[in-house]
């Protein structure tokens, strides 16, 4: 999975004086937990854009005075107001430890359902995904090229021994909806005249 870099700098103070001073500065405070103890740093707003505001995911490597640790993103606060950036919390990453992501899904191929006018619905854009950090994917391919009209492709047929999906087998991500401007597929008309031919 590919990375993205915040330098920061270690925070002296936690308490809330200091803390509205550093997002006056456009600055965000920040910690990181899963070490040996919470570091407490601050980053500025700019450096979150890449890392937040796109639908892709990334792992972090914070940079705080030159230490560097890899982490991800848990969670992060908004103003209610400005959507500005308040805070980020960080998870600290180990090469030994897996982690678990929501991992985008990306869909591949042209379903021949969506082709005869049915209604494709991509029900999970994104999976839970639990892995080493080396094994976490940019994204999970859906290969729809097969998909007729009413068929599914369920997370077991997405199955990887780099990761461990956290969903239940049939967990359904994308699917072929019937709709009225639907037709038949050569498949479909195939099955049905062989059901006539044997009544």
């Amino acid at each position: 999975m590919k990375s993205i870099t915040i330098k920061g700098s270690k925070r002296e103070s936690v308490g809330k004086v200091a803390t509205k001073a550093l997002r006056n500065a456009g600055m965000v405070p920040c910690v990181i937990y899963g070490g040996d103890k919470p570091m407490h740093f601050s980053a500025e707003e700019l450096a979150f854009r890449h890392l937040v505001y796109t639908p892709n995911v990334y792992t972090a490597i914070i940079d705080v005075d030159g230490e560097k640790t890899a982490a991800i993103l848990k969670d992060i606060q908004y103003h209610p107001v400005t959507d500005r950036i308040i805070h980020a919390d960080f998870y600290q990453l180990f090469d030994d430890k897996e982690i678990t992501m929501k991992i985008p899904v990306k869909l591949k191929g042209t379903s021949p359902g969506v082709l005869n006018g049915g209604s494709l619905r991509f029900t999970n854009r994104k999976l839970s995904i639990k892995a080493l950090p080396a094994n976490l994917p940019d994204s999970v391919t859906a290969d729809i090229s097969k998909l007729r009209v009413g068929a599914k492709l369920l997370v077991s047929s997405l199955s990887s021994d780099a990761y461990t999906f956290m969903h239940p087998d049939n967990t359904v991500v994308v699917q072929v909806r019937t709709s009225r401007n639907a037709t038949a597929d050569d498949g479909e008309e195939e099955e049905e005249t062989t059901e006539a031919a044997a009544e």
